[in-house]
């Protein structure tokens, strides 16, 4: 496996100013979801929960990068990292792939040692979205996307997310987008597959 440099990149994730209020899904089947996946619900009040805990956390973080997390996007990039979450969940799942709590336990004090310390970590995680109670959840899939890799290379990995994203045949309220399964994201994205989580630190091949 290619050793790979995983230094958080705050360019990863465009986030610009803030993103309007949403209600139901207008022509969607789903009134009141902002995304179905398989038999799974996204919420319109759960994308909006997540995205005022950022801007809570921002008020209240003196090292908050606010800047990148104050967009217009940052409902809709929320919604996709939720997508994204659901979709290697359960491609690691279907490929016998989880994660122990020993494991994340872990992989957070090497990602904390590595980028000064917890503090520094939670300030980097807002300034692309996440809040600081988010993050563990954000680990725990970048976990298993690491295991996917591991195990079928980067390439394989991706054919197996759009397959299963296919599968579950993600539907996204209009007002966010519409799907893309091969790209895995809602709108034009830089690479295909965008990881579920911006990678920190550095990590062992």
């Amino acid at each position: 496996m290619i050793r790979r440099r995983t230094a958080l990149a705050l360019s990863a994730v465009a986030l610009l100013a803030a993103a309007p209020a949403l209600t139901a899904c207008g022509a969607t089947a789903h009134p009141g979801a902002a995304a179905v996946v398989g038999h799974d619900r996204i919420t319109v009040s759960e994308v909006q929960r997540q995205v005022a805990d950022v801007r809570e956390a921002q008020r209240s973080s003196p090292q908050a990068q606010q800047p990148a997390a104050n967009g217009a996007r940052l409902g809709q990039d929320t919604l996709v990292r939720l997508i994204q979450y659901r979709i290697v969940e359960k491609a690691g799942e279907d490929n016998g792939i989880g994660t122990a709590r020993r494991e994340l336990q872990e992989q957070r004090l090497r990602i904390d040692r590595a980028n000064g310390g917890a503090e520094a970590v939670q300030a980097r995680f807002l300034a692309l979205g996440i809040a600081p109670d988010q993050i563990e959840r954000a680990l725990t899939v970048e976990l298993v996307r690491t295991k996917l890799d591991a195990k079928f290379g980067a390439e394989r990995t991706n054919a197996i997310l759009t397959r299963t994203s296919e599968k579950l045949r993600v539907d996204v309220n209009p007002r966010y987008g519409t799907w893309d399964a091969r790209r895995g994201t809602t709108g034009p994205a830089r690479e295909p597959w965008l990881r579920a989580t911006p990678p920190l630190g550095e990590r062992p091949a």
